[in-house]
């Protein structure tokens, strides 16, 4: 009888551990980022210092997420430590992220500046992004050997970055829809003023294989939302925000229910109004609109934005572009610009959508309706 009793235990206690592990093999892995750190300050004004601030939200979103079981957190840092930008990558590598999130601070020398942008990996046109891009990416200098760990790699031309752009769509579009989730948060529940989705030769999210996003969190530049960003309340409702655009994220793909997360509203900060809008000029590329697209063939479209709310497909609402269309896919609008049979076209109207402020468009192909990879598309030609 103690025997048979043993035997059942034994049998048990197998059991539970090969249940346990299959648990842990299928938990959703989530790597947050916490930029720089010890000797590496970030940006540094008026007293705030983004290496702790980004470190409180760090700690914030993991306790949230470390609420659900089937949630597990890998940090790139949980103190006051530096980690070179490849292995904050290698780390989310080595622990097979699905998502991969590193969190900053912005800063300008105009002081009135504010409002959060969340970053995918790719090449920009826009001279804003680049310059935010040459700023983090300037790290690997306090880096050791950083001369020969990037060989070939210059901090200050970010564009050096981007090698090949087929490589880094394989994740694109889940890092486009992971990065307009955050970015709603931050305007619907939070409050804040956004500046959008954007896209940078980041170094941290070119050696990560994941979808992958870099959160500039706000400006510590402008007084009062470093304020905000420095303060426990502000850095727990960020932390909110982003730890429930990560919780869809996983729901979404993964399966799971959809804790609730209550976010405190904030108040915007009253500044002039920012008249450095997006104008559109002559000199657009032009693209030849009036040529018929073969329904049989392959469909370049370029993808413009992703959005939770649907807009009218006015060109008032699209800086102008004309003949706009959009699928719904997994809860979220995703606009299109255009369509040809011609790749080379299409690659026209990719610039043409960047120079009308689109800088995270990308092309995405289309066959018999359905959306294809860019390197089956090119291949069927």
């Amino acid at each position: 009888m103690k025997f048979t009793l043993k035997i059942k235990e034994v049998f048990v206690l197998v059991s539970l551990l090969i249940v346990s592990s299959a648990f842990a093999q299928g938990k959703f892995k989530v790597t947050l980022d916490a930029g720089h750190g010890d000797h590496d300050f970030g940006a540094t004004y008026h007293g705030f210092v983004e290496k702790n601030i980004a470190l409180g939200v760090v700690l914030k979103v993991g306790k949230i997420l470390e609420q659900d079981p089937s949630i597990q957190v890998i940090y790139t840092r949980k103190n006051d430590t530096f980690v070179d930008l490849v292995e904050r990558a290698n780390i989310a590598n080595r622990a097979d992220a699905n998502l991969f999130v590193s969190i900053h601070c912005n800063a300008n020398k105009n002081q009135e500046a504010y409002g959060t942008e969340t970053y995918v990996m790719g090449l920009s046109k826009s001279a804003s992004s680049l310059e935010v891009a040459k700023k983090e990416n300037q790290v690997i200098e306090m880096e050791k050997d950083y001369k020969t760990k990037y060989a070939g790699y210059n901090p200050n031309s970010p564009e050096s970055l981007i090698s090949a752009t087929l490589a880094q769509e394989e994740y694109l579009d889940q890092s486009i829809e992971f990065a307009s989730r955050i970015q709603d948060n931050f305007d619907i529940k939070l409050n804040r003023k956004v500046r959008g989705v954007k896209q940078a030769p980041f170094m941290v999210l070119h050696k990560a294989f994941m979808p992958r996003v870099l959160i500039e969190m706000g400006f510590i530049s402008n007084k009062e939302e470093g304020a905000y960003l420095n303060s426990e309340e502000g850095q727990l409702n960020v932390a909110k925000s982003i730890a429930d655009a990560i919780f869809r994220m996983k729901v979404e793909h993964f399966g799971g229910t959809m804790p609730v997360i209550e976010i405190q509203k904030s108040e915007r900060p009253v500044v002039k109004k920012d008249t450095a809008k997006t104008t559109v000029k002559d000199s657009t590329p032009k693209t030849n609109d009036s040529r018929p697209v073969d329904s049989n063939k392959v469909i370049y479209k370029v993808q413009l934005k992703a959005s939770a709310t649907q807009v009218e497909t006015k060109p008032e609402n699209f800086n102008g572009l004309k003949k706009i269309s959009f699928i719904s896919e997994k809860g979220y609008f995703k606009y299109m610009y255009g369509e040809t049979n011609d790749y080379n076209e299409a690659k026209m109207q990719l610039l043409e959508a960047k120079t009308r402020g689109y800088d995270s468009a990308f092309i995405v192909p289309f066959k018999n309706g359905q959306k294809i990879s860019l390197n089956d598309a090119l291949k069927s030609k």
